[in-house]
């Protein structure tokens, strides 16, 4: 099966490192115009550099900070005058860990603003187009825990449950107009994150690295950590025209991690 995504045009937030920049690559690789959404303008123009342009694709850059709303909401406006947008891809970092009980009101606030707010005004932007195509695709880059809590993510976890549940709501709003709305949960992915939660794991515990990662890698039964491309992979096949009739869905690539179904 041939995904073909030429004529389209992606715009992919967290695009300057880890999955964000898979994505980015999955999706050019397919044939999209790929604007390349993050903070860093250094990162982003290495990530640019390697995109497929093969298909004769045209891909751009945009310094923003997702948490700050308001700041986004004017940056992809004024950017939105002169580029069309077919398929949206909402990554953001996740919160530092820690107990939900310990952490402090700015914590929640400031995950809600990177995550939920600046989701909602993406959309705000992009989905009246959408509906006038009969066309759109919007994939939320969420977590596992979704599904199941991971110990030690307190607002991680909230948050990624309240973006769950504003994914399913908007693929109902949507679904009649041709626009899906899914999620993408990843399991434990070779990112920077990762490797800064399990540094920060083995400091707590006084143990190794080593004995963290291996520890965490007994619990998945495929006995590693997923490549960022393979969620690239998932998120690729969901923007595509085959996918038209998946919609408000929860998808782990997780090696078979979570628990629940």
């Amino acid at each position: 099966m041939e995904i073909n995504l030429i004529n389209k045009t992606a715009w992919v937030f967290g695009a300057s490192r880890g999955i964000g920049k898979a994505v980015s690559l999955g999706l050019a690789q397919a044939g999209a115009n790929i604007l390349l959404l993050a903070r860093s303008p250094r990162l982003l123009e290495q990530t640019k550099n390697l995109l497929c342009t093969k298909k004769n694709q045209q891909h751009d850059i945009l310094c923003v900070d997702m948490s700050k709303p308001e700041s986004l909401l004017n940056s992809i406006k004024n950017y939105h005058n002169k580029s069309c947008v077919d398929i949206v891809i909402n990554n953001s970092g996740g919160p530092p860990g820690g107990a939900a009980h310990t952490a402090g009101l700015e914590d929640y606030k400031e995950a809600f603003s990177q995550h939920i707010l600046s989701a909602q005004v993406v959309a705000q932007v992009a989905v009246p187009e959408m509906k006038k195509r009969g066309f759109g695709r919007i994939v939320n880059i969420i977590s596992t825990s979704v599904k199941q809590p991971i110990s030690g993510l307190g607002v991680s976890n909230t948050i990624r449950g309240a973006m769950g549940n504003w994914s399913k709501t908007m693929s109902s709003e949507l679904g009649p107009f041709g626009i899906t709305v899914n999620n993408i949960l990843p399991g434990a992915t070779e990112t920077e994150r990762l490797a800064s939660l399990i540094k920060s794991s083995a400091n707590k515990r006084s143990v190794s690295v080593e004995a963290v990662t291996q520890a965490m890698k007994k619990d998945i039964p495929a006995g590693r950590f997923a490549k960022p491309f393979e969620i690239a992979n998932a998120v690729t096949f969901l923007c595509s025209e085959q996918a038209q009739y998946i919609n408000g869905i929860n998808l782990p690539v997780d090696g078979g991690r979570t628990k629940s179904l």
